[in-house]
Order: C-alpha cells, then sequence, then structure tokens
C-alpha cells in the first residue's frame, strides 16, 4: 500500500471520526457482554471449487470485522479471502473464528483454546483485534500487552502471522493515537509478520462501502477489503524456495 493510499484512507478515517466518537460506549457489534473466552471456531466454506494441491488451514483470529457482523453468510471477510486464494490456485481453507464484541484482552483469553481445537496446527494466523479497544478507549499499553502476548504464543507454536492493523480516530488526541496506532507496525518489525496496516483503509467514511451503522463494512466493503489483504496472505502462504 502507497503512502498516498494510506493518507487518502485517513482523511476518510477522519471525516467519520465524530460518528466513531458517538459509538464510543457500543463497541463493534452494539452492547457487548463480555465475550465467552471459548468458542468453538467454525470453517465457512466459499463457493469456490477447491485446486489441487496440499490444504493450506488458515486461521483468521479476530472480531466482528472477521466474524461477519450484519453480512450473510459466506460474505465475511475470511470467506472472500479464501474464495480470491482458491480462485488463484491456492487450496486454502480459512477458520473464521472472529467474535464480535472482542477486545484484544478477550482475544489473548481465547487464542490457545482455538489453537488446541484445530484439526491441526494452522500455515498461517490471520490476526485482526485492536478496533473495540480504541471505541472503548482501552489505554494503548494494554493494548499492546494482549497484541504482543497473542504473537508470543503464535511465535512459540512456530506459526506464521498477518497483521489487519487498526487506527485510532483523531479526535482522541495526538498522544493516544500515537501509541495506539503504533502497536501494529512496532510489532510486525519485531515478529517479521505480513502487515496491513489498517483494516479498514479506503473502505471507511464512504457510505457505498459500509452498512448503515458506519462501523462495519458491507459486502462490497468487504470484497474492497480481500482485494488488498489476499496478496500478503497468498505471499504468506507461498512455499519456501
Amino acid at each position: 500500500m502507497t503512502e498516498g493510499t494510506a493518507l487518502q484512507g485517513m482523511k476518510r478515517y477522519a471525516a467519520g471520526a465524530a460518528l466513531v466518537q458517538a459509538l464510543l460506549l457500543i463497541g463493534c457489534s452494539g452492547p457487548a457482554p463480555a465475550p465467552s473466552p471459548t468458542p468453538t471456531p467454525t470453517a465457512t466454506a466459499a463457493a469456490v471449487a477447491r485446486p489441487a494441491g496440499p490444504e493450506r488451514l488458515v486461521l483468521a483470529f479476530g472480531d466482528s470485522l472477521y466474524a461477519g457482523y450484519g453480512l450473510d453468510r459466506g460474505q465475511s471477510l475470511p470467506d472472500a479471502i479464501q474464495a480470491r486464494l482458491r480462485t488463484g490456485g491456492i487450496n486454502a481453507t480459512i477458520v473464521n473464528a472472529g467474535v464480535s464484541g472482542d477486545t484484544s484482552a478477550a482475544g489473548r483469553q481465547r487464542l490457545g483454546f482455538v489453537l488446541d481445537n484445530l484439526p491441526r496446527k494452522p500455515d498461517l494466523v490471520l490476526l485482526g483485534l485492536g478496533g473495540n479497544d480504541v471505541l472503548r478507549q482501552i489505554p494503548a499499553a494494554e493494548t499492546r500487552a494482549n497484541m504482543t502476548a497473542m504473537l508470543d504464543l503464535l511465535r512459540q507454536r512456530n506459526v506464521p502471522v498477518v497483521l489487519t492493523g487498526m487506527k485510532a480516530p483523531p479526535n482522541l488526541g495526538a498522544d493516544y493515537v500515537t501509541a495506539f496506532d503504533g502497536i501494529w507496525p512496532d510489532l510486525a518489525r519485531r515478529d517479521r509478520a505480513g502487515l496491513y496496516p489498517f483494516v479498514l483503509d479506503g473502505v471507511i467514511g464512504d457510505p457505498a462501502l459500509m452498512q448503515a451503522d458506519r462501523v462495519h463494512p458491507n459486502a462490497a466493503g468487504v470484497a474492497r477489503i480481500a482485494d488488498r489483504v489476499t496478496p500478503l496472505v497468498a505471499q504468506r502462504l507461498a512455499p519456501a524456495r
């Protein structure tokens, strides 16, 4: 992603910042009770025939932006990425372990359980949390600690990662924005992880790509994100040479 694209995305994000501020007490999925720490991950089937070749197992671990909040079955971001990978000749199965309302703390609590209940060690984890942290104004240091702990666990299990990052709206103040936005690039450098810096880049602020709540992408918005994230996932799944 170019610097110009990132700046354009942030301009759109700034335009929607006032609305995001109004949603700070709501969270990414409406009123959010404490998320269950032990959900059972379920695979979603994309309507694309599997190509030949060894199966590549990917865990999509995140919040409502992965779970497909407000979308029909089969329209979630993991579904869209899986379909694109298969169309591109990669025999990928993505297990969607997105839970609406999850903060980074809730994700940290359940990650080990989810990994232990997969049929085998995944070839890759697509990790996307932090949206609910910023909506609830959780201290950036806590978010960083939780994301670090999850990456530590994945490193211990020798599982590569692609991070889909989050950014704070400008109206939360320069100090918070700087501390929060730096989490994902810092951790990507530390762990040599793949990084898509802002999962909603080019989508948030565009009514044609967002649901009525202006927080979650619609199917067209998901398609836009998937078009951009899939190449990173495909690169990480490519066999070593």
